[in-house]
């Protein structure tokens, strides 16, 4: 990899192609985790090649290029959903659901769906694309206690939406204080 990234700092464009198609699945889950939306998933991808082709000669280590390559994807998703937030929900077209090919993929992305947006990009990060909590921080640039806590924070949500629990404002409710009846 470290060859390919040299070859393509130098201008050899067979090699940032071979560099795109080898991180295409990580740039997909990523976006994806985030966007929930196939058509703007498309557009941060492209988005991030583009940016990435433009940019490559910036790149100080090339070892690191996989995480330069996801924080310019980080960026460019962050950017269609200000993008969104503009925009009145009204505009907004629900996406077609389509066939995941696991039960595993489709229970993942469920839960993404029970998080806030910015827990969403975290738990995509450290579950699916295997960073550490250091090279999330990094990535996102934060400190690892904000990765720590935000992590924590949506585990504690999804823990709610599974269990049907109610947030108090120190935590989760105990379960003894919930009767049937």
């Amino acid at each position: 990899m470290h060859e390919l990234v040299q070859k393509a700092i130098q201008g050899d464009t067979d090699a940032f192609l071979g560099l795109m198609e080898a991180n295409s699945l990580s740039m997909y889950k990523v976006a994806r985790g985030i966007l929930r939306n196939d058509d703007d998933v498309a557009d941060a991808i492209q988005d991030t090649i583009l940016t990435c082709f433009e940019k490559l000669h910036t790149l100080k280590r090339a070892e690191y290029f996989k995480t330069w390559l996801i924080r310019i994807l980080i960026n460019e998703c962050s950017q269609i959903l200000r993008h969104y937030k503009k925009v009145s929900p009204l505009e907004r077209l629900p996406e077609t659901p389509r066939q995941d090919s696991s039960l595993a993929e489709f229970e993942f992305k469920e839960m993404l769906g029970q998080v806030d947006e910015k827990y969403r990009v975290i738990l995509v990060l450290y579950y699916e694309q295997g960073f550490k909590i250091a090279e999330i921080a990094e990535l996102l640039e934060v400190k690892e206690n904000t990765v720590k806590t935000r992590l924590a924070r949506a585990r504690e949500q999804i823990r709610c939406a599974y269990f049907q629990e109610i947030p108090e404002k120190g935590g989760i409710l105990d379960e003894r204080t919930h009767t049937a009846g």
